[in-house]
């Protein structure tokens, strides 16, 4: 049977940056400081000798970039495997797309279609901006003002970063502020998923204080509340199958090794497994999803930073399944029309025709 990449040889690689658009500047969390308006983010656009075009993010700076140009897209990836040359990995997301292009057929069916269609998209923005302008803190109503603005983008589920304490306020403090805060968005959504994200900035008894004052709450997931030590671990997963059995652990996010992800989720502590979609990479976590099957976890991989990774993970998920959620980011990106995904009541779907990501690109502005 004739192989349609094989057909076409890499004409033209170019290079540009997009501009994602927040509709509000992002705050801090237990970390980092503000997170801005919005990152710009480097892409690239593959053409081949035929005319079909395909395009997504690439980090890799031009010093290191493999030259592609005359090469088969049948040398530099497989429809059932993603990328096999080594060499092309810089280009995982763009070849995914071109060969969907070339296909036409989205990502998503390409990769088999096990999934549904539709992912619930949680709101992950909401960040700790009761915190600024630190002249004079917004407090409570700012975070409540966050949650108000992204449920009428359509989110129905919320993420709050918490874990004040680990360096803007006392520990103390930061606790109390913690419960205020979740409490507060409970009572104002009393239906919609609340995850909470600490980004590793308790410790395990400080956590358990906090899941204790919270315990009605009914959490959907706790996400990295301290860093992955097994016993710490262990009390948690104790702590709630008694109190809050329903609520998922989550983690792999930060500098993860993901050997210990799945050791510690064949061990019953990790349910969730979300290293960064394009940390991982999409090949990458093509070829994990077996072994995270394996070791009787799930999936829903980080994508904080640019709203089209979301779009990204829900591609990923109905087409090998096994997702949980996927990661909103509320924002437009300048030059792309993602009109083809429907964004209604917290639920992404994911494109039933649109080839390749369903992302068109327009042309890079003149000069």
């Amino acid at each position: 049977m004739p192989n349609p990449l094989a057909e076409h040889k890499i004409a033209a690689v170019r290079t540009r940056t997009l501009r994602a658009r927040y509709p509000r500047v992002i705050g801090r969390n237990a970390r980092l400081g503000g997170h801005g308006k919005g990152p710009t983010t480097q892409i690239r656009e593959l053409e081949t000798d035929q005319g079909a075009r395909g395009w997504g993010f690439s980090w890799t700076p031009p010093e290191r970039t493999p030259d592609l140009v005359g090469r088969r897209v049948s040398e530099l990836f497989h429809p059932a495997y993603g990328v096999i040359a080594p060499e092309a990995m810089p280009f995982d997301f763009p070849l995914h797309d071109l060969a969907g292009v070339i296909l036409g057929e989205p990502v998503w069916r390409m990769l088999g279609g096990w999934g549904p269609r539709d992912l619930m998209a949680y709101d992950g923005a909401i960040y700790m901006d009761d915190l600024d302008p630190e002249d004079s803190p917004r407090g409570l109503p700012a975070v409540l003002e966050n949650c108000a603005q992204d449920y009428d983008l359509g989110y129905r589920a919320f993420k709050l970063k918490i874990g004040r304490g680990n360096r803007w306020m006392t520990p103390d403090a930061g606790l109390r502020r913690d419960i205020e805060v979740t409490r507060a968005v409970r009572e104002a959504y009393p239906d919609a998923p609340l995850l909470v994200d600490p980004n590793n900035g308790y410790s395990c008894d400080a956590f358990l204080r906090y899941l204790r004052e919270v315990g009605d709450c009914k959490l959907f997931w706790v996400e990295e509340p301290f860093h992955e030590m097994e016993h710490d671990l262990r009390r948690l997963r104790a702590f709630l199958e008694e109190h809050s059995p329903e609520t998922l652990i989550a983690d792999g996010e930060a500098a993860y090794h993901v050997p210990t992800v799945l050791d510690l989720a064949a061990k019953g502590l990790i349910d969730v497994a979300i290293m960064d979609i394009c940390g991982l990479g999409f090949t990458a976590w093509r070829r994990l999803m077996p072994d995270v099957l394996a070791a009787g976890c799930r999936t829903a991989p980080h994508i904080w930073g640019h709203p089209l990774k979301t779009l990204f993970v829900g591609q990923l998920s109905a087409g090998v399944g096994a997702c949980v959620a996927a990661e909103g980011v509320p924002g437009t990106v300048d030059g792309v029309d993602s009109s083809a995904y429907e964004f209604a009541e917290g639920t992404l779907r994911m494109p039933e025709s649109a080839p390749g990501f369903g992302l068109l690109l327009e042309p890079a502005p003149a000069g």
